[in-house]
């Protein structure tokens, strides 16, 4: 039995409410259910959603498939979310009870990957700063300054 997880109409007449309901999905739009889950006020503003999260990932754990609409409500509620963090990714294989296949648990862990270390970014200084007026060329000038003055002071001293 293919199971869905979509929107039944109640209300009056261009008064629409919805409840959030798992259905066969071979039922009428608002006919035999299995469970209501949730309900969707689309005229309140803003708009009311009210979902029973634990019932919600508890039906799409079991592989309920919900219709574009009710996805777009599950997202807002914040179930859709958790329920995809919880899934792996979508290439591994699962076995008939939704588990990673494979033996051991040497089959479904991941392995490890060598990160390379990204350069260390390289500061420029900006194109209208002159050199003078930057705190290194101004360091610069007193090393230099500082330096000649000591290479005098060493040939006066020679020289006496």
């Amino acid at each position: 039995m293919a199971v869905k997880i979509r929107l039944m109409r109640v209300g009056k007449k261009k008064q629409p409410t919805y409840r959030v309901v798992v259905a066969d999905s071979r039922s009428p739009r608002d006919g035999r259910i299995i469970e209501t889950i949730g309900h969707y006020g689309p005229r309140e503003e803003p708009s009311r959603v009210t979902i029973d999260a634990d019932r919600a990932l508890d039906w799409l754990r079991k592989g309920a498939k919900p219709t574009e609409s009710v996805q777009k409500l599950l997202t807002v509620s914040g179930v859709w979310g958790t329920f995809t963090a919880e899934r792996p990714d979508p290439g591994t294989k699962l076995d008939r009870r939704g588990h990673v296949a494979g033996r051991g648990p040497a089959r479904n862990t991941v392995k490890a990957v060598k990160a390379t270390p990204a350069p260390a970014p390289v500061a420029a200084a900006p194109a209208d700063a002159t050199p003078a007026a930057t705190d290194d060329g101004a360091a610069a000038e007193a090393a230099t300054d500082e330096a000649a003055t000591t290479d005098a002071d060493a040939t006066e001293d020679a020289g006496e």
